[in-house]
């Protein structure tokens, strides 16, 4: 690693800057709080407002001016730098607009003589991995202002941290467009693989006769095909109410499937518990077997999609664990195109009418079993299933792979903002 250059001084945040925190207002005097940028009051930041932007120009909520004068609220002009002690640790933002912020945010203005804010924040940008380190190794979950201030950090002189800003700028500028690019693709492969299952599942694979369903979440399907209750072309099972006081965390035990476990298209053991069966054994209907569709009961979707997900041999053995559903084909061959027809939107717009009104939406075994599919001759979803494990594997394999390129593109931008801000390379020769 090349040594900082001898000319280059340290600086302290609390030396160098102004710092002012943020504050709440009470959330049950009237007249407070204002929805949006509402002219005639003053915009309220929060860390939500930041999300990972480089300016914060408008924000969810604005203060009265009495709200303002109960609380002493900071008065942040544009060009201030918004810095997040608490969730997201590390973020930072310049104002783009007259505002004060929540006691989570701290408000950072260098002075104008010793160091470039925009510098600055690439400095704090650097420092973001080292700072969740040690907010993970404290009790506490957050910063506060003093150990902000006593941030040290390398300070060249200010040409040549502007001539350093510049170059981050121009190069990072660059990077984030390759990404967004990548980003695109990724929506753009998704859309696509969604596209071929749909058509798979409600068409076949070939130029039929359609008819049309009274349900309203299906569309037209073959007319040689039928349309059932999933419950009717399935044995489901909701899990076994195991006390939590008998979780393990022995590995030799085995893994319990909960509803954390279970992803739209995969299952994902990050977070696992586990059961002695020896010590306290269960029923036998309780054990998973391959190719076992199962299904999240709480918060049935997210943003990925419907949770549904096939058990592999990798997942075995594991047993289901209430609050999560197990739908298993009464023909191990429908097995796979059943899985793609609870990955539809036609799923998706069946539940969600059931959740209205509802604060935790959730589904029942019962309403599960109602969902009318539609049902091809089991040679033919046989066909669907082969055809588009074929199709969605290749998209897959794609989404992966710009997956990881932008990984790695945002690992060379890290990378880059370290060697500028520490000295480790010469931007007047990179330039």
């Amino acid at each position: 690693m090349t040594a900082v250059p001898s000319y280059w001084e340290r600086g302290r945040i609390k030396w160098d800057t102004v710092m002012v925190a943020g504050a709440t207002p009470s959330t049950e005097e009237d007249g407070f709080w204002l929805e949006g940028d509402n002219p005639s009051g003053t915009p309220f930041v929060s860390i939500a407002d930041m999300s990972r932007r480089e300016y914060v120009s408008a924000t969810a909520k604005s203060l009265s001016s009495d709200a303002l004068e109960s609380r002493s609220m900071p008065n942040g002009q544009p060009g201030t730098l918004l810095f997040a002690m608490y969730a997201s640790v590390g973020e930072v933002a310049f104002l783009n607009i007259s505002a004060t912020w929540n006691q989570a945010l701290l408000g950072i203005t260098p002075d104008p003589d010793k160091v470039d804010s925009r510098f600055l924040r690439y400095v704090l940008l650097d420092m973001r991995d080292d700072l969740l380190r040690d907010v993970r190794s404290n009790t506490q979950s957050n910063l506060n202002a003093r150990q902000v201030g006593d941030i040290w950090f390398q300070r060249p002189p200010l040409p040549e941290q502007r001539a350093i800003a510049d170059y981050l700028d121009r190069e990072t500028a660059r990077i984030d467009t390759l990404i967004e690019e990548q980003q695109r693709l990724i929506k753009m492969l998704r859309e696509r693989r969604k596209a071929v299952v749909e058509r798979a599942v409600f068409s076949g694979l070939a130029s039929y006769p359609t008819k049309s369903n009274a349900e309203l979440w299906l569309p037209p399907v073959p007319s040689h095909w039928r349309v059932v209750q999933i419950g009717f072309a399935s044995d489901t099972l909701a899990g076994y109410a195991f006390p939590s006081d008998g979780f393990s965390a022995n590995e030799d035990h085995v893994r319990l499937l909960r509803g954390v476990n279970v992803k739209p298209g995969r299952v994902n053991w990050t977070d696992t518990v586990y059961w002695d069966m020896e010590a306290a054994p269960v029923p036998s209907e309780f054990d998973l077997e391959t190719g076992d569709l199962v299904f999240g009961m709480d918060r049935p979707f997210v943003g990925g999609g419907v949770r549904v997900a096939a058990i592999s041999d990798d997942d075995l053995p594991a047993l289901l664990l209430q609050r999560v559903m197990r739908i298993r084909s009464n023909d191990k061959a429908g097995r796979g195109y059943m899985r793609y027809v609870m990955s539809t939107d036609a799923f998706f717009n069946y539940l969600y009418p059931l959740f209205t009104g509802v604060s935790v939406p959730h589904v029942s075994e019962w309403q599960v079993r109602k969902f009318k599919m539609p049902f091809p001759p089991p040679t033919e979803q046989k066909s669907i299933a082969a055809y588009l494990d074929e199709q969605t594997a290749k998209i897959d394999t794609l989404v992966d792979e710009t997956e990881r390129f932008i990984e790695l593109a945002h690992e060379r931008r890290s990378a880059l903002i370290t060697a500028a801000v520490t000295g480790q390379i010469d931007v007047r020769e990179a330039a």
